[in-house]
């Protein structure tokens, strides 16, 4: 990354932060896109039990430490590299990425959360009287939005590589000419 603008310790939180940014958000679109392909089509076919018990349970273990950073930190990443970088070629690239990762962030806090906690106070799948109902208030609505999430999270990972890329570019130089040496006597 050579030709990162800023020198030194500045230069090296500006590319560290654009790092981060793009590996924490690469992360997350990575769990929304795998959740769009593979485990809710795979839950499709299930029981309603298995359906609401698998859910439950993936919204309890989800919750760790690894999946908060990277949650928050793709945020917080973000906003940084797009300060620290305000006055480089890559700004517009790497606010675009925060805006997209904030837009997914308010689509998780405001639809897919509220969802996750209200499949949780239904209660135990062993003692819900009509799953199919609690598996209809939830599921259609929880894919949609988490399709969504995985398009925005995954098109803010698509500005913040590009901005990595702009940020590395070293202007050409102009070729100078080399002094040449004639030997004496030519």
């Amino acid at each position: 990354m050579a030709g990162v603008s800023g020198a030194g310790r500045l230069g090296d939180m500006k590319n560290a932060s654009l790092l981060a940014a793009l590996l924490t958000s690469g992360l997350m679109a990575g769990l929304f896109a795998s959740f769009a392909y593979a485990i809710m089509p795979a839950l499709a076919g299930g029981s309603d039990r298995t359906f609401v018990e698998t859910m439950q349970r993936i919204n309890v273990s989800i919750l760790n430490g690894w999946f908060m950073f990277c949650f928050l930190g793709a945020l917080g990443f973000a906003l940084l590299a797009a300060v620290l970088h305000w006055n480089g070629p890559a700004r517009w690239w790497i606010v675009a990425g925060f805006a997209l990762y904030l837009v997914m962030f308010l689509i998780t806090s405001g639809v897919n959360v509220p969802l996750n906690d209200r499949l949780a106070a239904a209660g135990d799948p062993s003692e819900i009287h009509d799953l199919a109902a609690v598996r209809e208030a939830f599921e259609a609505r929880w894919v949609l939005w988490n399709v969504v999430r995985a398009v925005t999270s995954t098109a803010a990972f698509g500005c913040l590589a590009w901005a990595l890329v702009v940020a590395g570019r070293v202007p050409a130089e102009t070729p100078q000419a080399l002094p040449v040496a004639i030997p004496a006597g030519r």
